[in-house]
C-alpha cells in the first residue's frame, strides 16, 4: 500500500510537470517491479496457507491494488485500462462508473516508513541471496543453509519474523544468527 501511494504521487507529478516519460516508469516500475515482481511472490505463502483471515485480507488488498493499477496506467493506455476497471466492476458485482470520470486516488496518508523499511529489508536480503546462489553455481534445486553474523536486535527479529518467506523464496534452510 505505501508503494501504490508512492507511486500515485510520482505518476502524478510528473504528469503535472509535463514529464510524461517520468510518469509512465514510475507507473511502470511499481506494476512490474514492485506488484509483479515482490508484492505477488510475497503473498503466495498467505494465499496457500490456512489462516482463512490472512487470505482473505490479501485478496482484498490485491483487489485494491489492482484498482489502483488501473488508475495509475489509465493517462497512458485509457482504452485498456477503461475495459479492465469495467472487468473489475463486473467480477466484484459493483457498478463504478467510467475510470475516466472518476478521482485521482490520493494516498499519501497511507505510506507508513516502517513497514517500507521492513519489506525493502526482506527484498534485499532475498535478492542478495539469490546474487550470491548464482556467483557460486548453487542448483536451482538445492537448498543451502543460511546464517546471518552480527546482526542486530531489529535484523534478529525481522529474521524470525520472515523466516519461512525468506527459506522459501530464497531456497536456503536452517537460518540462524551467529
Amino acid at each position: 500500500i505505501s508503494e501504490a501511494a508512492k507511486a500515485a504521487a510520482d505518476v502524478e507529478a510528473g504528469i503535472k510537470a509535463y514529464k510524461f516519460n517520468e510518469a509512465a516508469g514510475a507507473a511502470y516500475r511499481f506494476v512490474w517491479n514492485v506488484f509483479c515482481d515482490w508484492y505477488l511472490e510475497l503473498t503466495k505463502p498467505v494465499l496457500n496457507g490456512a489462516d482463512e483471515a490472512a487470505k482473505a485480507e490479501t485478496r482484498a488488498t490485491t483487489a485494491w491494488t489492482l484498482d489502483i493499477i488501473t488508475h495509475l496506467l489509465h493517462p497512458f493506455m485509457p482504452f485498456v485500462t477503461e475495459e479492465l476497471f469495467q472487468s473489475l466492476n463486473k467480477s466484484a458485482g459493483a457498478e463504478r462508473g467510467l475510470l475516466i470520470s472518476r478521482k485521482w486516488p490520493e494516498l499519501g496518508e497511507l505510506s507508513d516508513k516502517a513497514a517500507l523499511a521492513e519489506v525493502d529489508w526482506v527484498i534485499r536480503l532475498i535478492t542478495s541471496i539469490r546474487s550470491t546462489r548464482s556467483d557460486l553455481n548453487v542448483p536451482a534445486g538445492a537448498k543451502a543453509p543460511l546464517t546471518l553474523v552480527g546482526a542486530n536486535a531489529e535484523t534478529a527479529k525481522r529474521l524470525e519474523t520472515y523466516k519461512a518467506l525468506i527459506e522459501r523464496l530464497a531456497r536456503v534452510e536452517n537460518v540462524q544468527l551467529a
